[in-house]
C-alpha cells in the first residue's frame, strides 16, 4: 500500500462500522481479503490495516473503518464490546 488513506471527500461510508471476517491475511504491505455483509449477501473486499501496521489472521473478525470503492476496505481490530457474538 502506498500513500495515505483516500481523502475524506472520496470515501464511501456505506460499509463503515460493518463487521467482517478475514479470508486472506491482512498486514502491512499486503493486500488481504475480508468477507463483509453487503447488499443482502456477503462480498469479498481487498483489505488493508487502517493503522498501516496491524496484521489480522484468516478467521479473525474485524471492523471496517472506511470503504474505498469499488472493492477496498480499511480495517481495525474488533472492539471488545462487539466480540460478544463470535458466530
Amino acid at each position: 500500500m502506498s500513500g495515505s488513506l483516500p481523502s475524506r471527500k472520496d470515501m464511501d461510508r456505506s460499509l463503515t462500522g460493518k463487521v467482517g471476517r478475514v479470508s486472506g491475511l491482512i498486514g502491512p504491505g499486503t493486500v488481504g481479503e475480508v468477507m463483509v455483509p453487503f447488499h443482502g449477501g456477503t462480498n469479498a473486499f481487498h483489505a488493508h490495516p487502517y493503522d498501516k501496521t496491524s496484521s489480522f489472521p484468516v478467521g479473525e473478525r474485524v471492523l471496517v473503518m472506511y470503504f474505498e470503492p469499488p472493492n477496498t476496505v480499511y480495517v481495525d481490530p474488533l472492539p471488545e464490546f462487539l466480540k460478544h457474538d463470535d458466530g
